[in-house]
């Protein structure tokens, strides 16, 4: 994933800017950076942020960065922002973005005459490199940019600074949020709506799908008009958004509160206690409980003094290991206790098998397990969900290409995905053997729309029924 913050300000810009990135740190774990642009043109500073946060790694930099402009971001993939100069003059570019066309785009440009990319450590190329390649093919920023947007499969949505501003542009389907803040000499732009009420800014407009603004220290101008067509993430609200942010007029904490009071009402299991996976599952499991009347318990706790984030490091070996780790045990809350343990989704299923077994073995008669998404049975074709490298990383994938003896298609999957269907009981059954939970029952599709109070025509559920 990954998210991004600018500023656009009378006076230095660096202080809002360098908060203002470091609260998307929950986006990302790769890679931060930062870009301004003051009295001595262009300056920019990226760091690896692997193994410690963002704050730490640019302390030195705000200390010694000057701008009035910047743009920044905190990346799971690409080193960004980047600096580019071209016949559109110099500027810095960062994107959120996933590119599945990007060889096909690549050799387009190498047709045109675009001699050369440069190559990630991994040999991949750099995203946010292409984007700008893609805009430096128009006689203009603007056909640039919207020119970017319609032609990459998948999703992109940038910031461009250049001396005039900040030039923002959301995803064609509006698939990642952006938003802008206005104080007294001073707009900013984020991909996180609460980023920017500490440091003194109100709402100022939400971008709608495709919509391209430009702001400096005095405006917010909009330069190509939001399209009438949405597909927002809905993961956002169940996962990836942070309790305090909202999209499109929705709270996540409250999406999060609804979303645990309708899994309360279709159950029938009466556990001892109600319990969140922390972090995202917490606010899921306080809605179940307050409908249920079932008490809210935490029975371990994360340890975040030093593992304060969720999903570092990179490798999924170590990542298993380290989400063991930082879970401590509260056993006097979890000994001969029947638990009802909600988290945000089963992926693979590994960190969850394992945090049951932790539960077992600290005394736990039976752990019950909600999800609060509905079974995963597509890997995301817009957003860099997950680093799945196929789809049969996911256990809802394995499980049924063994029901089905790998004659899975998607008229298969659709009946898979039916709550309603003996397939999907069969998997979800399936599931529930083989990571050893007492019982299973995830959140219905229907539910879990019911609980964003958009119109749930706009929001995407690919990765759920395959619908785009």
């Amino acid at each position: 994933m990954g998210g991004f913050f600018g500023v656009a300000s009378k006076q230095d810009c660096v202080f809002d800017l360098f908060f203002g990135i470091d609260y998307h740190s929950h986006l990302g774990t790769r890679r931060g950076g930062m870009a301004v642009y003051g009295e001595n043109g262009f300056d920019r500073a990226i760091h690896n942020i692997e193994n410690a946060p963002f704050r730490t790694k640019f302390d030195k930099d705000v200390q010694e960065m000057k701008g009035n402009i910047g743009i920044g971001c905190i990346s799971d993939y690409e080193p960004q922002p980047l600096l580019v100069r071209s016949h559109h003059g110099t500027y810095a570019i960062t994107t959120v973005s996933k590119i599945n066309n990007m060889k096909e785009l690549s050799e387009r440009l190498f047709e045109d005459g675009h001699s050369h990319f440069l190559e990630m450590s991994g040999g991949d190329i750099n995203a946010t490199e292409l984007i700008a390649a893609l805009i430096n093919q128009k006689e203009n920023l603007i056909e640039g940019i919207q020119y970017a947007l319609e032609v990459v499969d998948g999703s992109v949505s940038l910031l461009l600074m250049n001396a005039k501003g900040i030039y923002a542009a959301r995803d064609k389907y509006g698939r990642t949020p952006i938003v802008v803040g206005k104080k007294e000499d001073a707009f900013c732009v984020s991909f996180e709506n609460f980023a920017y009420k500490n440091l003194g800014y109100s709402d100022y407009k939400e971008l709608g799908p495709g919509e391209i603004v430009v702001v400096n220290d005095e405006k917010c101008v909009t330069l190509v008009n939001p399209g009438k067509d949405m597909k927002i993430c809905t993961f956002l609200w169940v996962y990836y958004g942070y309790p305090s942010s909202s999209y499109e007029g929705t709270s996540v904490e409250q999406m999060r509160y609804n979303c645990g009071r309708k899994m309360a009402q279709r159950d029938n299991v009466k556990p001892d206690i109600v319990a969140g996976v922390p972090d995202s599952g917490i606010a899921h499991a306080i809605g179940y409980a307050n409908e249920s009347g079932i008490p809210f318990s935490r029975p371990f706790i994360k340890y975040t003094p030093t593992w304060p984030r969720s999903f570092m490091p990179t490798m999924q070996s170590q990542r298993n290991l380290i989400a063991k780790m930082k879970l401590l045990a509260v056993e006097e809350l979890i000994r001969d206790k029947s638990l009802l343990l909600i988290d945000d989704s089963i992926v693979r299923g590994t960190q969850l098998r394992e945090t049951t077994e932790f539960l077992y073995q600290s005394g736990a008669k039976e752990v019950h397990i909600r999800p609060a998404c509905p079974p995963l049975l597509y890997g995301c074709k817009y957003l860099n969900f997950s680093r799945s490298s196929s789809e049969m990383d996911l256990i809802t994938r394995r499980v049924i290409d063994r029901l089905e003896n790998g004659n899975v298609t998607d008229e298969v999957l659709a009946e898979y995905a039916n709550p309603e269907s003996e397939k999907y009981e069969q998997m979800v059954e399936e599931i529930r053997k083989e990571l050893n939970f007492t019982s299973l029952r995830f959140n219905r599709l229907d539910d879990m729309l019911d609980s964003i109070d958009i119109d749930k025509c706009k929001l995407c559920t690919y990765c759920w029924d395959g619908k785009e």
